[in-house]
């Protein structure tokens, strides 16, 4: 594993990289809503609030991956139907608002709810994403908070193992119904992790 610090949020000048990072992690989900890419990479660029993420570098200080999560006060992805607008234009921004609504997740008072995690490709496999995790418990613990929470998709299975594998317990499956076809999976499934 390399020389890893996680600290809290992202420089304005680090804000290309983590959106090229969030869509090489989450367009196969996300492309048929938010394509084209180039639109995609200025909307992320754009919306990704530093405030609720957690962030991997190496000893040189590059950008090795990002955990985000959600709280009353906001969240990595809290784009508005405003930004999906000045990104895509009014009709292209305001189906694409109702469309991602079918993705909001409600937050539970003593839950952190994950935002997305990400890992650089040259740094996958060197344990960046269990030092996240493990940061993202820190800090769900840090704010009192009894567990932590996220989702993933039936085409995830490597992410799963990772879950189950720092203590993620599976409690609930959710299917797509009709919008399987848009985002390409069948089910999500809500993983808790309840801190000791």
């Amino acid at each position: 594993m390399p020389a890893l610090t996680i600290s809290a949020g992202f420089s304005d000048a680090e804000r290309p990289l983590a959106a090229r990072l969030y869509w090489q992690a989450f367009k196969g989900k996300l492309g048929p809503v938010m394509r084209p890419t180039a639109r995609a990479l200025a909307f992320f660029e754009t919306i990704l609030d530093p405030r609720f993420a957690l962030v991997a570098r190496d000893d040189k200080g590059v950008l090795l991956g990002l955990a985000g999560f959600k709280t009353a006060e906001g969240a990595l992805t809290g784009g508005s139907l405003g930004d999906l607008c000045r990104a895509y234009g009014w009709i292209g921004g305001t189906w694409r608002g109702l469309v991602l609504s079918v993705l909001e997740r409600d937050l539970a008072a003593d839950t952190l709810l994950m935002d997305g995690i990400f890992v650089s490709e040259v740094a996958r496999g060197q344990g960046v994403g269990t030092a996240l995790l493990s940061a993202i418990k820190d800090e769900a613990r840090a704010r009192g908070l009894s567990c932590v929470r996220l989702d993933v998709i039936d085409t995830n299975p490597r992410a799963r193992a990772l879950y189950e594998r720092e203590g993620f317990v599976a409690c609930g499956t959710e299917d797509t119904g009709p919008f399987r076809y848009i985002f390409g999976f069948k089910t999500s499934t809500k993983m808790v992790y309840r801190l000791p």
